[in-house]
């Protein structure tokens, strides 16, 4: 018969509602979660209008009720973390060391947000008896949910909260991985982050566990920039509303930079027009690296780029989930990153639209949805 249960539930054009669903047992590749907490960030609110109906949410975590029999290494009980970057293992870039960018399985890099071979058989989440995709082939804003076995990483930590294990799979690996695997910050090096919201804390936590010297905040909201020292920044600039392009800032963090600017600086506010800001914060021969995933056309100056900057647009800080999360959860355990310290506050998921408003108003640093 399955299991019934809630699910928050966006028709695609702008609006959600929390509906019951039935999700029945896995299949051979398959795992069937109970939730326990789902991290909200923009990406959750831009999916209600995707012209798609979908449960919504990709950041969660959870425990195992069932496992598929091809299922290895899970066990009823254990618990996960859920990784919305799904991979095949034998496509191009899996095989080339890209499996946040697979081609066969990946809701984004494959399937443009909607249904690929990473997503698990619709006909197990059924709505109105109708078989039901989930957004970013996980759809965590559930109750329950059937995953892909790909889509799932124990978490060994046994202290760590269930709404701190929940942000783990996308805002914390997309700051860590932007730092630590795309850019390869080099110890000593100075940074900037532009944004000091969920991601952009994590950009300044994996530059702080990279080593770096010196660690500039940008951030028009004051408590923002409060936040941002007390995860590792070592300089915090308030930016100006009407500072075009953060020209002004650049000067700043110049000063702050023996005259040259940064090693290294990080947009993580997707504000398309601040696009190319990272790129007047950098040294010749500098890297910016655009976090945010900003997909609008921008116009770019190009003495901008002068001389010898690198401009980079990392999905998912190259995620790679078996190794990524478990040495995340190690740096939790040690002290070296903070995760429950950055859960704002948590909601139940009648309370998903309180949730999108806080999120909207940038009240949070990280919001998350709790589940009994």
């Amino acid at each position: 018969m399955g299991i019934q249960c809630k699910a928050a539930i966006t028709n695609g054009a702008g609006h959600f509602e929390t509906g019951d669903i039935v999700v029945g047992d896995p299949k051979d590749d398959e795992v069937l979660v109970k939730l326990k907490a789902a991290g909200l960030c923009h990406t959750d609110y831009d999916s209600l209008s995707w012209g798609k109906q979908l449960i919504i949410g990709h950041e969660g975590t959870g425990i195992v009720v069932k496992t598929g029999r091809d299922v290895k290494g899970l066990l009823p009980g254990d618990k996960v973390i859920l990784n919305w970057a799904m991979h095949c293992g034998h496509c191009f870039q899996c095989l080339a060391g890209n499996q946040h960018l697979c081609e066969v399985a990946s809701p984004v890099a494959a399937g443009g947000n909607g249904y690929t071979p990473g997503h698990a058989d619709p006909s197990g989440t059924l709505y109105k008896d109708q078989p039901l995709l989930r957004s970013f082939n996980i759809g965590t804003l559930s109750e329950y949910t059937l995953v892909k076995q790909s889509a799932v990483v124990k978490n060994h930590s046994e202290k760590m909260s269930f709404p701190a294990a929940s942000i783990i799979s996308c805002g914390v690996m997309t700051g860590y991985g932007s730092v630590v695997n795309a850019a390869k910050v080099k110890p000593g090096s100075s940074v900037v982050v532009l944004g000091a919201g969920g991601v952009g804390l994590n950009v300044i936590q994996g530059a702080k566990v990279a080593g770096a010297g010196t660690i500039i905040a940008i951030d028009i909201n004051p408590n923002k920039l409060t936040m941002a020292r007390a995860f590792g920044a070592t300089y915090s600039l308030r930016a100006d509303k009407n500072d075009k392009g953060l020209l002004k800032a650049a000067e700043q963090v110049k000063k702050l930079t023996e005259g040259r600017g940064a090693d290294y600086a990080f947009e993580c506010t997707a504000i398309p027009e601040l696009g190319a800001a990272p790129l007047a914060m950098v040294r010749n021969a500098g890297m910016a690296v655009q976090v945010s995933g900003i997909e609008q056309e921008i116009t770019i100056d190009m003495n901008l780029f002068e001389w010898d900057k690198t401009y980079i647009n990392p999905l998912y800080g190259q995620c790679r989930p078996q190794i990524d999360f478990p040495k995340i959860i190690d740096l939790y355990e040690r002290g070296e990153l903070l995760l429950e310290e950055m859960i704002t506050r948590t909601y139940k998921l009648d309370e998903l639209d309180k949730a999108f408003d806080d999120l909207l108003s940038g009240r949070n640093a990280k919001g998350v949805v709790v589940f009994e």
